[in-house]
């Protein structure tokens, strides 16, 4: 009965469409990792920024600008600025709220700073802001 059945290595693995078959699912998987890194990456940086704030703002992300008005009682600061990249906006001069307000105190009119800028549900806010080197 054993001689009538012929055995896996006959059957199985020798055959040029099975071995085929298998090399294109091992092709085809590895094409998937090396396609879903990117993304992987992309999403554990911003999974890291939610964490650290500081992190977030790379110097691509920063705008020249230059102070105009410091208005502590609205918590607002009116920049005339760069274009600002990542909402596509044009330069101008336009007022921003600001994330924190202890930064209200740490700038004045004419200072020359960097910042970022974010779209929120209330209007753009600042998010981060340094002297400009």
């Amino acid at each position: 009965m054993i001689d009538n059945h012929p055995s896996i290595v006959e059957s199985g693995f020798n055959q040029p469409l099975q071995r085929n078959l298998i090399m294109k699912i091992i092709a085809m998987a590895a094409l998937l990792v090396v396609l879903s890194a990117p993304a992987l990456a992309q999403q554990k940086a911003e999974d890291h920024s939610a964490h650290h704030p500081a992190a977030a703002a790379s110097a691509a992300d920063m705008t020249e600008g230059e102070i105009r008005k410091v208005d502590k009682d609205a918590k607002k600061l009116t920049i005339k600025h760069g274009e600002i990249k990542n909402l596509d906006m044009p330069p101008m001069t336009m007022v921003f709220q600001v994330k924190d307000a202890g930064v209200l105190d740490k700038v004045k009119v004419g200072d020359k700073v960097r910042f970022v800028v974010q779209k929120s549900d209330t209007g753009f806010v600042v998010t981060d802001i340094q002297a400009a080197k």
